[in-house]
């Protein structure tokens, strides 16, 4: 393998090695949340973010063995910082659903913003191109998702 290509192999890995952290620490902020929220619903669309963040984490560490690089770590402390803020949130604004829907939100809107730029800073096989931006378009509904059932909290 030239050199150029290993660099581009190397930057690939690496931005995938940090997208599939993002998305193991939103699978674990989604679990966090569900276990912080006793409306059985909403319980229930956390529980399936969780499941689809780590499909999305599953698709990514495919796609890191195909490239023959050994996906890293389980999660960042930056996110157990967040989930023992939601921890914090939750005991202070006690059955505050709208705050631990604002924090999942706040999650989220991060994890589109390195999505975005990991695609607009890198040139990736187009197959690799059509999973993450199947992930961001995925990412972007949650986003709408929360800020409606967000809004419907306010009213109550």
């Amino acid at each position: 393998m030239n050199a150029e290509k290993q660099k581009l192999n190397l930057e690939l890995t690496e931005t995938l090695q940090k997208l599939l952290v993002k998305n193991y620490d939103a699978e674990k902020g989604f679990i966090k949340a569900m276990q912080e929220i006793e409306h059985t619903e909403l319980r229930g669309f956390m529980q399936r973010q969780a499941v689809k963040r780590n499909h999305f984490a599953n698709q990514l560490d495919k796609e890191l063995h195909a490239l023959n690089a050994r996906p890293e770590g389980d999660g960042s402390l930056a996110a157990d910082l967040h989930r023992i803020w939601i921890d914090v949130k939750s005991i202070i604004s006690k059955d505050d659903i709208s705050s631990v829907l604002e924090e999942c939100m706040r999650g989220e809107k991060m994890s589109a913003e390195e999505y975005e730029n990991a695609l607009e800073e890198h040139d990736f096989p187009q197959h690799l191109r059509t999973v993450l931006n199947n992930q961001l378009s995925q990412i972007y509904h949650t986003i709408e998702d929360l800020q409606q059932l967000d809004d419907i909290a306010k009213l109550r």
